[in-house]
């Protein structure tokens, strides 16, 4: 359920680095890879009393146009964040300090209709830091090798994973959260003809590479080397 004060602005959320005092045990629940173009994404949930943090994943495939349109990848969240609430044997004198991401919009209905007490919260720290941090690994896992790629969300991250399809375009698409309305309308096209640009750079310098190397090999036909010669002359 809400708090009375929670509003839409930043006022009403607190911060998991200078939590409010709470009597009972606090839950902090992030995300990381909602809004990256690239991956699956990954759900974080840190039990402060223990120090325990945990995650569970939504796979890249739930955000292609076919699901996105049915909400899917929100209600899979929902499915992993009861999930995680089990393992952790969460009740009723527990506090949720829920991420305020839309992603989790689905969620915070959940816990409404079942009067589980949840505050909106910027999650910092150790579990933001987790979190991303376990995200990061999975592009690792992808073959993402940018030394330029961090935990620090944005355009740049994004830009790095573009550019990462970009350059092997058909068996890289897989790995895109294809549903994002951008995707269709502007960057699968971009991506497309970047690959293809690449491809014919390629192509030209491999036949300008061999066009050279049997120029040189005509050249030494034409006039060999000749041995004898080389061996006066150093002597």
């Amino acid at each position: 359920m809400k708090t009375k004060t929670e509003k839409d602005d930043d006022e009403s959320c607190q911060s998991t680095n200078n939590p409010s005092e709470w009597k009972g045990r606090t839950i902090e629940i992030d995300d990381a890879g909602t809004g990256d173009l690239v991956g699956d994404t990954f759900i974080g949930f840190r039990d402060t009393e223990t120090g325990k943090i945990t995650f569970q994943s939504v796979p890249v495939g739930l955000y292609n146009e076919d699901n996105k349109d049915d909400d899917l990848p929100n209600k899979h969240i929902v499915k992993v964040v009861i999930k995680a609430l089990r393992e952790l044997k969460h009740g009723k004198g527990d506090r949720i300090l829920l991420c305020r991401g839309n992603c989790f919009d689905l969620v915070r209905e959940y816990f409404n209709e079942n009067n589980i007490y949840y505050e909106p919260a910027i999650i910092e720290g150790k579990l933001q830091d987790a979190v991303e941090g376990r995200f990061i690994q999975h592009l690792r896992k992808l073959g993402v090798k940018s030394m330029n790629l961090t935990k620090e969300s944005g355009i740049q991250r994004y830009f790095i994973l573009f550019n990462w399809v970009c350059r092997d375009f058909p068996n890289r698409e897989r790995f895109v959260k294809t549903g994002f309305p951008s995707w269709k309308k502007k960057w699968q096209k971009i991506a497309m003809k970047r690959y293809q640009n690449s491809k014919e750079t390629k192509t030209r310098k491999r036949e300008e590479i061999k066009r050279r190397a049997n120029m040189i090999y005509n050249l030494m036909l034409e006039k060999p080397i000749s041995v004898s010669k080389t061996i006066s002359k150093s002597q």
